[in-house]
Formats: C-alpha cells, structure tokens, sequence
C-alpha cells in the first residue's frame, strides 16, 4: 500500500552528531534546558528526537529541539555528575563519566513543509491540553521517597511535592498558626479587640479573625 506524499514516512532510527542536526527554525516553544539535562543525567535520553531529511542533506529537528539543546549543553567533557540507585553509584546517563562525542538518537522522517508545521505545533500543545490526577501523581512520586536521588531528574522539586501533599491552602496562603494566634487579642483583656482580615492569594476571597469593639 503506498503511503500519501503528505504523511510523514520513517525512515531509519539512528545515533547522530549534534552537528549535523538543524534545529526548527523558529520554534514558539520554550523550554526549560536545565531541567531537561537534569532528566537526562539522571534518566539518559528516553526517547528519540524527531527529525525531518529534507532530501537535501538537511536534517532538521520537529520534536526535541530543547533536548538537542540540553545535550549540547552538557558539552564533549566529561562530568562528576552521580547518582544512586539501591546504594550503587552511577555516573552521568549522558557521558557515562566519560568524554563524549555528543549526539542524539533520532527518528529519521520525510514529510512535506505542511506536516512538518503541523508535527511541531502539535508536539508543542498536545501536552498542554492534558491534565493531572493529582492524586495518581502524589503516589507515584511517594514511590521515590527511598530511591536516595529523592526527585532528582522528575523536574518536580521537593517544595513542589510539598504543595501537591498539602492541598487544603492554595499556594501562597498563610497558614494558621501560633504566629497567627499571637496577634489575637486575650478574650478577657479590656483593651479594645482587634480584627484581622485575612485574603486568599488565589481567589481573592476575605475572611475576619479576632473582634471588633471592647471586649469586657
């Protein structure tokens, strides 16, 4: 059966040079490249980039730029990076402790300027359309408590992890607490109350602690 000329066809899968991959002109994503190579020390790279053979020599990347990005920023040199898993150390998934040639594994296509568009678009907003089973998440991540890399290479922190267990306060909201209970006036004092109005960062919403007037 023969494939239409506007549908993008695999061509091979390789490992290849940085050098000889051109990155998509003007792609409107921007990405977070330490946090990429952040994955990638911990991880390696699991998953190719895609990359469109002009026919003309020209390989240019559709999905992956900023992967591409990240490995070139690790550079040839070899780093100190190391990890443990189960109390073997590891060294860096993308040098191996090691000088290196960098490159990338790729997914060769051929398509046409149209589909090329649209496979960088595409690749760009899908992941926006989605969402998150906070709950899922939380124990998926409680899963790396014990790992000794804690969440390293997730691209969650752990302040952030912190915030997906706690959601009963939007972020940013001041917890009550003892500092908050100090400003409340002693309900027996016959100094005048206070109150205190208290503003949700999120919604915008007030609410009053404490009193007005006198207290007797």
């Amino acid at each position: 059966m023969t494939q239409p000329s506007d549908l993008p066809g695999y061509q091979r899968t390789a490992f290849l040079p940085l050098d000889d991959l051109t990155p998509y002109p003007g792609n409107p994503r921007v990405g977070n490249v330490p946090a990429i190579l952040a994955s990638l020390r911990r991880n390696s790279q699991y998953r190719g980039l895609v990359v469109r053979d002009e026919g003309d020599g020209r390989l240019v990347i559709l999905a992956g730029n900023h992967t591409a990005k990240a490995l070139a920023s690790h550079g040839p040199d070899a780093c100190d990076y190391t990890y443990t898993v189960h109390g073997e150390t590891r060294p860096c998934a993308v040098c191996q402790g090691q000088p290196w040639d960098p490159g990338a594994r790729v997914e060769i296509i051929t398509c046409d300027d149209d589909t090329a568009r649209r496979i960088v678009i595409a690749d760009n907003r899908i992941n926006d359309l989605g969402a998150y089973d906070d709950d899922a998440l939380v124990e998926l991540l409680s899963y790396l408590d014990g790992d000794g890399g804690g969440y390293e290479g997730t691209g969650y922190s752990d302040d952030e992890v912190t915030r997906l267990i706690h959601t009963d306060l939007p972020e940013g909201f001041e917890e009550y607490g003892e500092d908050i209970a100090q400003q409340q006036p002693a309900s027996a004092s016959s100094e005048p109350a206070t109150a205190f109005v208290h503003t949700c960062p999120n919604c915008g919403h007030e609410f009053q602690t404490g009193t007005t007037g006198t207290n007797s």
